[in-house]
C-alpha cells in the first residue's frame, strides 16, 4: 500500500454518474486533496481546471468522447497520469487503457483504499515524469548552444571515436577536432565522454509505452 497523496494534490474526476462524482469528491476531499469534477470528457476539454491537475480519475464510458479518447488527447500533450474507472471488467479496453499509459484500471465497485493507492502511484509517476521532462528541457537548452560542427563532434565522441578518426570522418584537421571538442565540453559543462553521453541521453525523447 502506497502512502496517501500529499495534502493539496489536485485531482480531476471525470464521470457522468452524479452520485458517484459526489461520493468521490467527499472521499478525496476528506483525504486533503483538491478536487474538481466534470460530467464528460468534452466538459473537461472545454473548461479544464485553472491550475493543472496532478491526476485524473476517469470513467471509461462517457457520453460523447470516451475515457479512452480523452486519455489519447491528454497523452499527446504530456497530460497528467490517469486512473480509469469502469462498470465492466472489459479485458480488451483495460489492456488498451494500460498500454495508453494508465496507472490503474479499477472496476466498480471498488474499495476507497484501492483508489487512494492508485492515486498515490499516479502522483508519484507524474512527479517522476515532470522531473524527467525538466531535465530533458535543460539538456536540450545546453545542446542548443553548440554550433553544428561542435554538435557533430560531440555525437561522434560519445560513439567512442578518437580525435583522429573524427577528423578523417568529417574532413578537418585533428587539431580542429580538438578545438571543437573542447568548446563543446566547456559549453555543456561536462568533463568526460561519459558525462557527455549522459547529457545526450537526457535530451532524448522517452521510449513510447
Amino acid at each position: 500500500m502506497s502512502a496517501p497523496p500529499p495534502p493539496g494534490t489536485r485531482v480531476a474526476i471525470v464521470d457522468d454518474d452524479a452520485e458517484l462524482r459526489r461520493s468521490l469528491e467527499l472521499l478525496l476531499r476528506s483525504a486533503g486533496l483538491d478536487v474538481s469534477s466534470f460530467r464528460s470528457a468534452q466538459e473537461y476539454l472545454d473548461r479544464p481546471p485553472v491550475r493543472p491537475v496532478d491526476c485524473i480519475v476517469l470513467d471509461l464510458e462517457l457520453p460523447g468522447p470516451s475515457g479512452l479518447d480523452l486519455q489519447s488527447q491528454l497523452a499527446s500533450v504530456e497530460g497528467p497520469p490517469v486512473v480509469f474507472l469502469s462498470g465492466t471488467a472489459d479485458v480488451a479496453q483495460s489492456v488498451r487503457a494500460m498500454r495508453g499509459g494508465a496507472v490503474d484500471f479499477l472496476t466498480k465497485p471498488f474499495e476507497p483504499s484501492e483508489l487512494i493507492d492508485a492515486l498515490s502511484r499516479a502522483v508519484a509517476r507524474g512527479r517522476r515524469e515532470g522531473e524527467s521532462r525538466a531535465a530533458r528541457t535543460r539538456a536540450r537548452d545546453r545542446l542548443a548552444s553548440l554550433t553544428p560542427r561542435e554538435r557533430q563532434v560531440a555525437d561522434l565522441v560519445v560513439q567512442g571515436l578518437l580525435n583522429k578518426e573524427i577528423a578523417a570522418l568529417i574532413g578537418v584537421g585533428e587539431q580542429m577536432v580538438k578545438v571543437h571538442r573542447q568548446h563543446a565540453m566547456q559549453k555543456l559543462g561536462v568533463e568526460t565522454p561519459l558525462d557527455l553521453s549522459k547529457l545526450l541521453e537526457a535530451a532524448r525523447d522517452p521510449e513510447p509505452g
